[in-house]
């Protein structure tokens, strides 16, 4: 009887296998991350997409005006995406809620807001400057709300009403954290955060949600002394057309 050897690989065979493998790997790797976070950023756009419509209903509901920033009521102060009274979130006390029924759709896929886990979890801030605005008038200087009504809206399409928003922390000038409040440019201090593929997806207040990405600045800027450099790394910088950061056509409801 003939006996039959089997021949197994080399080392030489086993190495050249692993290098084409690891090749491989580097290769398709990024792209991988790439489509996956494609499909976050569809998620994102989609909840945003869903935050529009609750928030013109919120409009419809309350004579046109849009909502607020915030509102205060007894101990708790309540926000578009909860309530909050200095202890414990209620989710399903937020502004939105009931026209929305999830909490979910405040969160963004693509960001972990730990910086504010107490205050909930959205990635998203609002344009309060222009649509949440407020007054300080003697003798008081108490803040006054002053109402914007739908109408006062000259340009819907190209006024930003949400976005995905980060902010730099104030205390160390370098820790990504989560910002609900979306400043313009002439406040000299970026917050929209292109978390996805570099880009950030903005909801307009005509309701349509379109990607795009952010303009960043150089040298040193704000009251902060904040550095261009750390905003760049975080991919955090401003939602702007004319390439002018000291107005706000983007944001204005003009």
């Amino acid at each position: 009887m003939k006996r039959f050897r089997t021949r197994g690989f080399t080392l030489i065979e086993l190495l050249v296998v692993i290098a084409i493998i690891a090749i491989l790997a580097a290769i398709l790797f990024p792209v991988f991350a790439k489509a996956r976070e494609s499909a976050r950023r569809a998620s994102c756009a989609s909840n945003l997409k869903q935050i529009g419509i609750g928030w013109m209903m919120y409009a419809q509901d309350y004579d046109e005006r849009v909502m607020r920033l915030s509102t205060a009521g007894g101990s708790k102060t309540f926000y578009w995406w909860g309530s909050w009274d200095g202890t414990k979130l209620r989710e399903n006390e937020g502004l939105l809620f009931p026209y929305m029924k999830s909490s979910q759709i405040n969160a963004c896929p693509s960001f972990d807001n730990t910086l504010r886990a107490a205050l909930g979890l959205t990635g998203y801030a609002y344009n309060y400057s222009y649509l949440s605005p407020s007054t300080y008038a003697p003798p008081t200087y108490a803040e006054t709300p002053i109402p914007v009504n739908l109408a006062r809206i000259q340009a819907p399409s190209n006024t930003v009403c949400f976005a995905d928003g980060a902010g730099i922390d104030f205390a160390d000038k370098k820790t990504l954290q989560g910002n609900t409040f979306l400043e313009p440019p002439s406040s000299n201090y970026p917050t929209f955060h292109a978390r996805h593929n570099e880009m950030g997806n903005v909801l307009w207040a005509d309701g349509h949600v379109k990607a795009r990405k952010p303009v960043f600045r150089s040298g040193s800027f704000g009251f902060g002394s904040f550095s261009a450099d750390t905003f760049r790394q975080q991919n955090v910088g401003d939602i702007d057309e004319d390439g002018n950061l000291a107005t706000n056509e983007l944001f204005d409801l003009d």
